[in-house]
């Protein structure tokens, strides 16, 4: 088992350091002395008065982030292991989380694959209480990745709440090349949808590289639990918005089938997995706290969010609002000379992205590597492509014995998994069959 904490005490964590409980000691301040990237402080102040519930699940998502980052996984393929974590973290609320400890565990592990285990300890007020913040009340909070998903999904929410009303897009980036992207996007639904405000909250809230002793923290690359830490900011804006927040990703992405036996378990993301919205909202909502959340696109493919997009707005401009995301899962192409925001064209983001084109007739103007005729990053690609298993995957098919694999939730009907299974295939068949 490994031991992990969050404080938000200096002399806390020094003395976490010098009595050497722990495997890794996080401290988060927002500023000065820290082990995390950004300016974001762990009061959440700048947003205003947040709930603190809300507060408190960013604090519990950035700890489990920061875990999941520097425990490494023993072996790769179907020989991944599930780690066990014992994760101790400041709180406002330590007995409202407490009681509900058992109940957060079985949520994160199902989001990661592991076996977590938390003990909440009570967290130093804030200094000063928070400044009235103007303008917070928005008609709906979206969270915009600067992936076409989100992109899809924060344009077709501003074009449903219409001129004269705002909505909040809330962004959260590692890479810095994504920063650009998500304020690119944020000035197109602009010009598209004049007379309506797009807010936008970009954070730039990750575990930084080095521990309080000046050492770097091992670095883990299979991380699953981003998203909940972008869940967490975004329910803490939609809280100060008093809006529902969307999560907009198409629904065969969502139950994620796996493409063979060596994809299973923690290999497997359940990002937003309509089981882990559920009870993440049913959770945050029990505690306390603002958990109003729901996939717009849970029952639709891709191809289809393509096709709705350029219905609203037409073929041409959907081609070039499109191309502008960025779908892919590897952000490393620069080490091979790349351009910064380059896509490989061969991961599972970029081959559903890809067939999410050729389905919804939008032409594709983004740039891959994979069809560059210099084929100065051949290597760098080969590395990257999953373009055989896809082409086993797209072959066999989603089988009703994978569907009831998926842990569905309540009033999810295995049918109607099954049949956007089949949808989802039937769109990847034309970029890899």
């Amino acid at each position: 088992m490994s031991r992990l904490m969050l404080t938000l005490s200096e002399a806390t964590a020094d003395a976490a350091l010098t009595d050497g409980m722990f495997d890794e000691v996080f401290l988060w301040t927002g500023a000065g002395r820290t082990t995390f990237t950004g300016s974001t402080g762990p009061y959440l102040h700048e947003l205003g008065a947040v709930n603190p519930i809300n507060v408190d699940l960013v604090r519990i998502a950035l700890a489990v982030l920061a875990a999941d980052r520097s425990i490494l996984r023993v072996g790769r393929g179907s020989d991944w292991n599930a780690r066990d974590l014992d994760l101790t973290i400041d709180v406002a609320n330590a007995d409202i989380w407490t009681a509900r400890a058992d109940e957060l565990s079985e949520l994160i592990g199902f989001l990661t694959g592991d076996h977590w285990s938390f003990i909440f300890t009570q967290a130093p007020a804030a200094a000063f209480p928070p400044l009235a913040v103007e303008g917070e009340r928005h008609g709906r909070t979206v969270l915009l990745s600067g992936g076409a998903d989100s992109a899809v999904g924060a344009l077709l929410s501003a074009l449903d709440l219409g001129a004269g009303r705002s909505q909040a897009l809330v962004s959260h980036y590692s890479f810095t090349a994504l920063s650009p992207v998500q304020r690119d996007l944020v000035a197109a639904i602009e010009g598209l949808v004049p007379g309506q405000a797009q807010v936008h909250h970009q954070f730039h809230l990750n575990r930084a590289s080095r521990r309080l002793d000046g050492t770097g923290f091992r670095s883990e690359t299979s991380t699953r639990s981003r998203s909940f830490l972008f869940l967490a900011l975004g329910l803490a804006v939609a809280e100060r918005a008093n809006s529902l927040l969307w999560i907009p990703e198409n629904g065969f992405a969502s139950l994620n089938p796996p493409l063979g036996p060596d994809r299973r378990g923690s290999l497997s993301t359940h990002t937003t997995h309509p089981r882990f919205l559920r009870e993440l909202s049913a959770l945050v909502t029990a505690a306390g706290g603002h958990g109003l959340l729901e996939n717009p696109f849970e029952p639709i493919t891709k191809g289809e969010m393509f096709r709705r997009h350029a219905a609203a707005i037409g073929v041409d401009e959907a081609s070039r609002y499109l191309s502008a995301t960025n779908s892919c899962s590897h952000t490393d192409g620069r080490y091979s000379g790349a351009p910064a925001g380059t896509a490989c064209g061969v991961c599972f983001g970029c081959l559903v992205r890809r067939s999410a084109f050729a389905a919804s007739g939008v032409p594709d103007a983004t740039t891959y590597l994979v069809n560059d005729t210099s084929r100065r990053f051949d290597e760098f690609v080969r590395g990257k492509s999953i373009v055989e298993p896809m082409r086993d995957f797209v072959a066999r098919g989603v089988r009703p014995r994978d569907v009831m694999a998926m842990s569905l939730p309540e009033g999810y009907r295995a049918q109607d998994a099954l049949t956007l299974c089949a949808l989802g295939v039937d769109e990847l068949r034309q970029v890899v069959a």
